[in-house]
């Protein structure tokens, strides 16, 4: 049962991940230093759950198999949210959890668009860095806060 749970609860995250990425995709992809993907506030939820980091990962593939950046923001952004959930999932503190998305994808993902369309670097990190910084901490806190209250229930596999 609990094999179960995982699974549906990494394949629920997964499906969520794409379906906001892609129906925000004009925002949610980098070919300008504008990016604010919604589905981003969703990184919190290795905070509660281990679902959560496969589950991530998986429907960022699959969200970036769309992204017109091409195979490099295939492999690079998956492995980029890969990272940052598991480092997440260690955070020490629900006020924390949002900082890793927000680093490892400011770092990532701001070097492939310097790399990708020669953007200045500093500013291609700051960019994405102050997206994640929205997405993270000003949609994905309110997630975190709101689910907090329904752990016990939601997220039972990891107690």
């Amino acid at each position: 049962m609990k094999k179960t749970r995982f699974l549906v609860q990494a394949a629920a995250i997964a499906a969520i991940y794409v379906v906001l990425t892609l129906v925000f995709a004009p925002i949610s992809y980098g070919e300008t230093l504008v990016e604010f993907r919604i589905a981003e506030a969703l990184t919190v939820l290795p905070f509660f759950t281990f679902s959560a980091v496969p589950g991530l990962f998986v429907g960022c593939l699959i969200a970036n198999l769309f992204s017109p950046v091409g195979t490099i923001d295939i492999v690079l952004g998956s492995l980029a949210s890969l990272i940052a959930a598991y480092l997440t999932y260690k955070m020490p503190n629900k006020y924390l959890a949002p900082l890793p998305p927000i680093l490892v994808n400011a770092l990532v993902i701001g070097g492939m668009l310097h790399y990708v369309y020669k953007f200045p670097i500093h500013i291609a990190i700051l960019s994405i860095g102050l997206g994640q910084l929205v997405t993270c901490y000003g949609l994905g806190i309110i997630l975190l806060l709101t689910l907090d209250k329904y752990k016990k229930q939601l997220f039972a596999i990891d107690s």
